[in-house]
């Protein structure tokens, strides 16, 4: 039976403000926030898919940075709530949002509730996949990891504040899938999250010319997410291999840090944050 790992999440205040949350993890390394406190004050960021996971901690360390963040879910609106509750109750400013990303009106109503409520959005981050899950549908996996996260994208740039900041969260697996191939349980959802990927850049031109910026982060397989879970019961043995092909796999509050960097660190001329080892990925020629 896999070891439980509880995470604790406090912030404090000190006489600089709020602080940046601290993760204290039992069982895992200690991992604060990269971001310093008040650096984000008077930003606004939107998480998709952050009720949970390593979204909810991005939403942790942008709003231990003084941003106020929208914690977007598809239907689980107590947990999102919960993470709500989080950021409020340390000073900070946050809002729910619930919207099925592949609905356009869904999107929308987010986007404009998002401006109404808190402004323009300075950081967005596309965290939200998905793939594995049972009874969505056979096209399910593209319909959100490609389709929607252009949809996303294009239903957010009339809501964008000037210099905004796009992050696309991805895994190695998906990154590298053209040249190195994954376990057969991942691979449609390797393959979508490329293709993901591949339609988000082809909007580079556009983004660049509109004065945005855009970021790719792209990690190995992360212990504690639901992919890893769902992995790990279609292929039992599936993630420790893994790590011992890898030397270490990034947890869930160290990969949400990095996440959570992209969003203000200056971004890679090819646009793409590599988390963790790549020695075992054939990039393209």
């Amino acid at each position: 039976m896999p070891r439980r790992v509880e995470l604790i999440v406090s912030v404090r205040r000190t006489a600089e403000g709020l602080q940046a949350p601290i993760q204290m993890l039992r069982g895992v390394p200690a991992v604060t926030s990269p971001l310093a406190p008040g650096s984000l004050d008077g930003r606004v960021a939107l998480v998709t898919g952050s009720s949970r996971g390593i979204g909810a901690d991005t939403v942790r360390f942008l709003a231990g940075a003084g941003a106020a963040v929208v914690v977007n879910y598809r239907s689980k609106a107590p947990r999102a709530e919960k993470v709500v509750a989080e950021v409020t109750e340390a000073g900070g400013r946050a809002i729910a949002v619930g919207a099925d990303l592949t609905d356009a009106a869904s999107v929308g109503a987010m986007f404009e509730r998002t401006v109404a409520e808190l402004g323009p959005i300075d950081v967005l981050v596309l965290n939200a996949s998905g793939g594995m899950e049972s009874g969505m549908g056979e096209d399910y996996a593209m319909r959100l990891n490609r389709d929607a996260q252009v949809n996303v994208l294009e239903g957010a740039l009339p809501h964008l504040a000037p210099g905004a900041r796009i992050v696309f969260v991805t895994s190695h697996q998906a990154h590298f899938i053209r040249t190195t191939p994954t376990m057969p349980e991942y691979e449609p959802v390797a393959l979508s999250k490329r293709a993901g990927e591949d339609a988000l850049r082809a909007k580079l031109p556009e983004l660049e010319a509109a004065g945005f910026e855009f970021v790719v982060v792209s990690g190995d397989m992360i212990e504690g997410t639901i992919t890893a879970t769902l992995l790990e019961r279609a292929n039992p043995g599936a993630i420790e291999a893994r790590k011992q092909d890898a030397g270490r796999l990034y947890n869930v509050s160290e990969f949400a840090a990095e996440v959570a960097s992209a969003a203000v660190d200056p971004v890679p001329a090819d646009h793409t944050r590599y988390v963790g080892d790549t020695s075992g990925f054939v990039a393209e020629s």
